[in-house]
């Protein structure tokens, strides 16, 4: 009996028994796996235990260390907490699935109003996730390597699912900041200024708070939109950026900033702004309209600047940059209202009021071909009393008789105010033929 006990035991320990049980629980692949299921199981069941300790953890250390989330309204405060709840609650989620990554860590921000992500900048939001991390892995330090590990890669999940939505956010409001600068800028141009158009500057985040000009020239092949603002900034300026087409047009106003630095480029004038800026246009002419008190009243720059533009190429030697009142005589000559008035009321009227001598020796001077000798003959005066004349001229009306450019320029207003006095209306056609019958 014993030997047939034996051999059956034998038997069935050395046949079928040994065969089932190597192939069923020692094969070391299923143990593993069933090992890391009960502990991934494990792990998620004390996961969840323990999210609601973990965020009220986390909230208290925000407070604790980040100034900013206490000075928060209350309101704010609670978004902010619903934003760390969800990150610690999608952690377990993805612990569970890895492969829900992006949706998960988008999930987290959509948690949170939309207002949330105008007062709580990138910084702050990556000062959170760290606060978060800190919390989470002082609790799970000691529960295993993997979780820690996990939690450190969701972390970077997390951390980059912030910047993409900052980056998204501000991509859309700087193509909305484009739109609305460009919509300024028409409206400047067009001098379509209404009631909006304060609101619009300040919604830019204009600085100026002085005087403003406008620069008009041509578009180059390759606009550098960020280099033309840092050149503005580091000239004291704020400046509005507007491309038509082949025209660049640039509203600059004075800033306080470079200032509060002893800096004396706030200093500078326009002139000198529009050469440093002249790099940043393409080739061609550019023009600079005449300083305003204030942006709302930048259409008027912009008019002389825009008629300047059209004309500058009559002027053969134009300088570039060029003043819109150095072409005061071309824009007259091209029908400019404005230019006509600016030189009646800058040269002939301040003259005519002032003495009529300087009118008739101006105009003597000027159809003579600009020889003193010839104007002292015409009006029986010393050679030197011309001289005289003409530098009172230019005391009056800050222009030299003597340079050929600025001779044409008061031949011109000379012309204008003569057409418009009211001695030159009277000379109708009826006046010629009294005259004559005489």
């Amino acid at each position: 009996m014993s030997d047939l006990s034996i051999g059956t035991d034998s038997s069935l320990s050395g046949g079928v028994g040994p065969d089932r049980v190597s192939g069923d629980v020692d094969d070391p692949a299923a143990l593993g796996a069933d090992a890391a299921a009960r502990d991934k199981a494990d792990t998620l069941a004390w996961l969840r235990r323990i999210s609601g300790d973990l965020a009220t953890a986390t909230i208290q250390r925000l407070e604790e260390t980040l100034p900013w989330y206490a000075g928060m309204p209350p309101a704010r405060r609670s978004a902010v907490g619903l934003v760390a709840q969800a990150g610690i609650t999608s952690f377990t989620q993805w612990v569970e699935d890895p492969a829900s990554t992006p949706a998960i860590a988008s999930d987290i921000f959509a948690a949170a109003p939309r207002e949330l992500l105008r007062s709580v900048s990138l910084t702050q939001t990556l000062q959170l996730v760290r606060v978060t991390v800190e919390v989470m892995e002082e609790r799970v330090a000691g529960r295993s390597k993997t979780v820690r590990e996990a939690m450190l890669l969701y972390s970077r999940e997390v951390a980059f699912a912030a910047a993409d939505v900052y980056a998204r956010a501000a991509e859309a409001r700087g193509l909305w900041d484009a739109r609305l600068e460009a919509l300024v800028v028409d409206s400047i141009l067009t001098g379509e200024a209404d009631d909006e158009l304060p609101s619009r500057i300040a919604a830019l985040g204009w600085h100026g708070h002085g005087e403003v000009a406008v620069l008009v020239g041509t578009t180059p092949p390759q606009f550098d939109v960020d280099q033309v603002r840092r050149t503005a900034r580091k000239l004291g300026v704020d400046v509005l950026i507007g491309v038509q087409g082949s025209r660049l047009v640039l509203v600059l106003g004075r800033a306080d900033v470079p200032a509060r630095h002893g800096d004396d480029a706030s200093e500078l004038p326009f002139t000198e702004i529009a050469k440093r800026l002249e790099p940043g246009f393409g080739s061609g002419h550019l023009v600079l309209g005449p300083p305003v008190a204030a942006l709302v009243d930048a259409g008027q720059s912009a008019r002389a600047a825009l008629a300047g533009f059209a004309v500058a190429r009559a002027w053969r030697n134009a300088p570039r940059p060029v003043e819109a009142d150095d072409l005061l005589p071309e824009r007259a000559l091209a029908g400019d209202a404005v230019a006509k008035q600016t030189l009646v009321d800058r040269v002939f009227r301040p003259l005519h009021e002032h003495s009529a001598d300087l009118v008739s020796t101006l105009w003597s001077y000027l159809d003579n071909g600009r020889s003193l000798e010839a104007t002292a003959r015409e009006l029986y005066v010393h050679p030197n009393t011309v001289r005289y004349r003409l530098k009172r001229v230019s005391e009056v009306i800050g222009w030299d008789a003597t340079g050929p450019r600025e001779a044409l320029i008061l031949q011109t207003a000379l012309i204008l105010g003569s057409i418009g006095t009211d001695a030159t209306r009277r000379r109708g056609p009826a006046g010629r033929r009294l005259s004559a019958g005489r």
